[in-house]
């Protein structure tokens, strides 16, 4: 019975979102995660997903994140993937959820290149989503996303891979304002040792940083399946736990 309440008010929620100009949300299903976002993932949105830690650069886990969501966004229409680096691992997305069948990839040469790719992009309502790896983005260029975004329905992703040279200090970084409507940063965990050894299912350190009309929060959650969902693991109460990398330093 509890459930069908939720679900019904989630879809009451999408509902309202639309007649008030919105596209409604997509909930991820874990319990802490959608307490912070009641109405779920904005479509018709900009959000921000970058990697931090050690590997922010190859940001593997971001991607993964971004795949699992897309899988369960709009399932039925194709991604359009705008990138520079040829070394997005389609078998991996699948591996999380997104088809490989879904994707539609664009090759840029340069950052300006491949946010006007992203922005024609928006403009095709038959899209589910464009997602767009950029190492900067900066306030005139996320309020066009966001504009191209709310008007279409179309969801993007800016996919942020900054090389550890041109790494902007976090406090620096949380303060340079964005039009994104949501602003996440996802890490590697290590695994929680299930039986045999290398069965550890794999676990990220998600953190939600920046909201609109929203708080900040981290979350550790096993990293999401071929369904595109997430397991909520452990909620960290104390925002001020410094990731394992930190702690051993």
């Amino acid at each position: 019975m509890a459930g069908r309440k939720t679900a019904q008010l989630a879809r009451l929620r999408q509902s309202l979102a639309r007649l008030q100009g919105g596209h409604g949300g997509l909930p991820f299903g874990v319990a802490g995660i959608d307490a912070v976002l009641p109405d779920g993932l904005a479509r018709g949105a900009l959000h921000e997903v970058s990697g931090f830690g050690p590997a922010a650069e190859e940001a593997a886990e971001a991607t993964a994140f971004i795949a699992g969501i897309l899988a369960r966004l709009t399932p039925e229409r194709p991604v359009l993937w705008c990138l520079r680096r040829r070394d997005l691992h389609v078998l991996g997305l699948a591996r999380h959820g997104l088809a490989p069948g879904r994707l539609i990839l664009v090759q840029a040469r340069s950052d300006a290149e491949l946010l006007w790719a992203m922005e024609e992009g928006l403009k095709c309502r038959a899209l589910a989503a464009v997602v767009g790896e950029l190492d900067e983005l900066t306030l005139a260029a996320s309020r066009r996303l966001q504009l191209a975004a709310e008007g279409s329905g179309v969801t993007a992703f800016v996919l942020r891979r900054q090389s550890r040279a041109a790494a902007v200090p976090l406090m620096m970084e949380a303060a340079r304002p964005l039009a994104a409507v949501t602003r996440w940063r996802i890490a590697a965990l290590p695994g929680r040792p299930q039986g045999e050894p290398g069965l550890a299912p794999e676990r990220w350190l998600v953190e939600l940083w920046r909201c609109r009309g929203g708080v900040p929060a981290r979350w550790v959650v096993e990293a999401c399946d071929a369904t595109g969902h997430v397991l909520g693991v452990d909620e960290l109460a104390d925002r001020s736990i410094a990731p394992p990398w930190r702690a051993a330093g």
